[in-house]
């Protein structure tokens, strides 16, 4: 039974994110813009990030999408804001090992209530809907690196 109940935790919060999405809007002051778009289901997003050196101030989004893809750009938005690019690659990375499927990742506190996102991995037409934001999240801290004049020889 506790799987069920934890099931219905997880999909509770999934549904909050989507119904309640946190961060949603413009920013006003955004140092980088970043338009992504699955063209398999029409998941769209516009994220904005106001940057101070390698640290994301603050982070908003604009877009619409299928209860996973905006329930994920949400949690996404909580994690990251306040903290420095190296310390979000990291969560990124766990973030996207989880939704492939790691059971340690998943298992990881530090991914907080994205850890509802879990389940994703089960349904792989669904990862690229989990995993949008966190797209255009590595694209946005890439372009303001390169503003920075810094490179981590890695594309994106």
């Amino acid at each position: 039974m506790a799987d069920a109940s934890l099931t219905a935790l997880y999909q509770d919060i999934i549904l909050d994110h989507y119904r309640r999405p946190r961060n949603k809007g413009t920013l006003e002051h955004a140092s980088i813009s970043v338009p992504m778009r699955n063209p398999l289901c029409g998941d769209e997003i516009t994220l904005e990030l106001e940057m101070n050196g390698d640290e994301v101030a603050d982070v908003r989004f604009t877009g619409r999408g299928c209860s996973i893809s905006q329930a994920s750009t949400s949690m996404m938005t909580e994690m990251v804001k306040g903290k420095h690019a190296s310390e979000i690659g990291q969560i990124g990375e766990r973030f996207r090992a989880m939704v492939m499927g790691d059971a340690d990742a998943a298992a990881d506190s530090t991914l907080g209530r994205a850890r509802a996102l879990a389940g994703v991995a089960r349904f792989p037409a669904r990862v690229k809907c989990a995993l949008l934001a966190w797209n255009a999240l590595e694209r946005g801290l890439a372009t303001a690196a390169s503003q920075r004049g810094e490179t981590d020889g890695e594309e994106g």
